[in-house]
C-alpha cells in the first residue's frame, strides 16, 4: 500500500473512530436545559465559540453571535448573527438585552469597557474567558486567589491590538487587567473562567496536535524514535475545547458567578501518562527517547514551542501545570477521555488540506528531531 493510499485509509479509520466517539458523547449529553436562555456570544466562530453555539442550541437556548463576519459556520439551528467590531463598532448591540453574554476573544481592557457601556444592565451574567496565564508567578501550585500579573504600562485602557506585536509577554497582564475591568463594568454578575492550554479538533496552533500527529506519524515523515521532553514525570494540564465550551454553557444555566481555573484532567497526568493516552487514542506504539530538560535547553529546544504542552515541572515553572481546579470540579467541570481527544484531533488534522498538513505550527520538524536524536546519542 503506497503512502497516499495509506494516508487515506488512516484518515478514514480515524474519522470513523472520531464519529463513533462523538456519537457516544452526544448520546450521553443531558436533554434540554430547564430554562431557555437568550445567550449572546462575542466571537462565536473561533476555536471554542462554535462548540459553545452548538451545545447551546442542543440545550434549547436562543443564540446570538457578534463578530466581524469573516468566518462562516453551518449551524444545526437558527443563530442570529450580528456584525460589528470590538474596536469601536458595537452599534449592533445597542438597545438589546440578553440573559447572558459570553466574551470569548477579549485580550484588551478597553474591549471590556466598551462592552460594559453597551451591555451593563442589559445582561444578567457576563462570562469572561480569561487565561491561566494571568498569574504573577508559576513557581508553585496555587489556586484562584493567587496574585495576578500586573500590567506595568501607563494605562491599560489605552492599549490597542498593536500592543501585542512582538510583546506576547503582555498577554497575561492585559488579561488580568481585563478581568478587573469586567468586575468594574458588571459588578457581581461576572463569571471569570481561566482556561489552561485549550486542545482538540480545530486547534490551529498545533500546541497539542503535534503529539497525536507525531505519534501516529501519518505518511511516515518522521523516524521510528520520538524525542520526548524531561524524564516523563513532569505534570501537564490542558482542556478539550468541547469540554470547556459545554461547561461554560452549563455555568450560564446555573448563573454561577465567581472565578474558576478551567484546565484538566481531573487528576493531573505526567507527561508520560499524557503521551501514553495520546498513543492509545491514535493506535500507536511509540519508541520514546527522553531528553533531560537541561540538555534540551542547552540545545535550544524550547518548552511549549518545540516540545508542545510541556514545561519543566521544577524551578520557575514548577506550578504552571499544577493549578488547582477544585472550584471548577465542584461546579461540574467534566472531561472527555484523553484518547478520544487525541483521536478526534488527529482525524481533524488529517482532514485538512495538504498544504495545512505539510508543516506543523508547533513542535519539531522531522529534520530537526533527527538531528537532536543523533546529538543525544
Amino acid at each position: 500500500m503506497g503512502p497516499t493510499r495509506r494516508r487515506v485509509v488512516e484518515a478514514s479509520a480515524l474519522a470513523a473512530a472520531g464519529a463513533a466517539i462523538a456519537a457516544q458523547a452526544l448520546a450521553a449529553q443531558p436533554g434540554k436545559a430547564p430554562k431557555k436562555l437568550k445567550i449572546l456570544i462575542l466571537g462565536g466562530t473561533g476555536f471554542i465559540g462554535p462548540h459553545q453555539v452548538r451545545y447551546a442550541l442542543a440545550r434549547g437556548h436562543e443564540v446570538t453571535i457578534f463578530n466581524r463576519g469573516r468566518q462562516h459556520e453551518d449551524w444545526p439551528g437558527h443563530v442570529e448573527e450580528l456584525l460589528g467590531d470590538r474596536n469601536g463598532d458595537l452599534k449592533a448591540l445597542e438597545g438589546r438585552a440578553w440573559d447572558v453574554c459570553i466574551d470569548n476573544p477579549t485580550t484588551l481592557p478597553v474591549w471590556v469597557r466598551d462592552a460594559g457601556r453597551v451591555l451593563a444592565g442589559k445582561v444578567g451574567q457576563y462570562v469572561f474567558i480569561s487565561t491561566i496565564s494571568v498569574y504573577a508567578k508559576n513557581d508553585k501550585p496555587a489556586d484562584e486567589d493567587d496574585a495576578l500579573a500586573l500590567y506595568k504600562g501607563k494605562d491599560p485602557l489605552a492599549e490597542t491590538p498593536d500592543t501585542f506585536r512582538g510583546h506576547l509577554e503582555l498577554y497575561g497582564p492585559l488579561k488580568a487587567a481585563s478581568e478587573a475591568e469586567a468586575k468594574r463594568q458588571f459588578g457581581e454578575k461576572v463569571t471569570i473562567i481561566r482556561p489552561g492550554l485549550i486542545v482538540g479538533p480545530g486547534d490551529e496552533t498545533d500546541r497539542f496536535s503535534y503529539w497525536p500527529v507525531r505519534l501516529a506519524n501519518p505518511g511516515h515523515r518522521y523516524g521510528d524514535v520520538v524525542l520526548a521532553p524531561g524524564d516523563g514525570s513532569d505534570p501537564v494540564q490542558f482542556i478539550d475545547a468541547r469540554d470547556l465550551a459545554e461547561w461554560t454553557v452549563r455555568m450560564c444555566e446555573r448563573r454561577q458567578f465567581g472565578t474558576f481555573n478551567a484546565t484538566g484532567p481531573a487528576r493531573t497526568p505526567t507527561m508520560k501518562a499524557m503521551l501514553d493516552g495520546v498513543a492509545q487514542g491514535v493506535h500507536a506504539h511509540p519508541n520514546l527517547r527522553w531528553a533531560p530538560a537541561a540538555w534540551l535547553e542547552a540545545h535550544k529546544v524550547s518548552a511549549w514551542g518545540d516540545m508542545p504542552v510541556w514545561v519543566p515541572g521544577f524551578g520557575e515553572t514548577a506550578g504552571f501545570h499544577r493549578r488547582s481546579i477544585a472550584r471548577a470540579l465542584a461546579a461540574g467541570l467534566t472531561f472527555r477521555p484523553l484518547p478520544a481527544t487525541a483521536a478526534d484531533t488527529l482525524a481533524w488534522f488529517l482532514a485538512q488540506p495538504p498544504e495545512r498538513q505539510a508543516k506543523l505550527r508547533s513542535g519539531l520538524t522531522p529534520e530537526r528531531e533527527t538531528e537532536l536524536l543523533k546529538a543525544l546519542g
